[in-house]
C-alpha cells in the first residue's frame, strides 16, 4: 500500500503543476486538510472548497508556481517529500525561490491531511513518525 502512497503524491504534483484542479482534487478525500506553511497568515484549508480557495490564492499571487520533486519516502500512510518550489509574484515580480518539504497521510488511496515544512525532522514530528 505505501508505493501506492509514494505513487499518488507524485500524481498529486503533477496535477498541480498541469493546473488540473479536477485531477488534484480526486486524490483529496472529501474531508483533507491542508495545512500551508503560511498557516498564521492563511489558517488551515478543509475538504474540497478549501483546496479550491487555497488552489486560487496562491496561482492569484504567483501565476507561474510551480513544484519540482526531489525525493518522495514511503513511511506506509504517510508519504515525505522534499519539493522545489518556484514562482515570481503577479503584482511585485518577487521571485519565491525554496526548497520544503511535504508530509501527507493516506487514506484509501485518498490524501486525508498534508501541511508543508521548513525541515525533514519538523514534517515528521508534526505527522508523528520516525524513519
Amino acid at each position: 500500500m505505501s508505493q501506492e502512497n509514494v505513487d499518488l503524491t507524485y500524481r498529486a504534483y503533477d496535477a498541480f503543476n498541469r493546473r488540473d484542479l479536477d485531477a488534484h482534487l480526486a486524490l483529496m478525500d472529501d474531508d483533507v486538510e491542508n495545512v500551508p506553511r503560511a498557516e498564521l497568515m492563511e489558517g488551515t484549508f478543509r475538504g474540497h472548497d478549501g483546496i479550491r480557495s487555497w488552489w486560487e490564492n496562491l496561482f492569484g499571487v504567483f501565476p507561474d508556481f510551480a513544484i519540482e520533486v526531489v525525493e518522495v519516502r514511503d513511511l506506509g500512510d504517510v508519504t515525505l517529500a522534499a519539493v522545489h518550489q518556484s514562482g515570481r509574484g503577479a503584482s511585485s515580480g518577487l521571485a519565491s525561490d525554496d526548497t520544503v518539504w511535504h508530509v501527507a497521510r493516506w487514506r484509501r488511496g485518498k490524501c486525508v491531511w498534508w501541511a508543508s515544512f521548513k525541515t525533514p525532522e519538523d514534517a515528521l514530528e508534526a505527522a508523528s513518525v520516525s524513519e
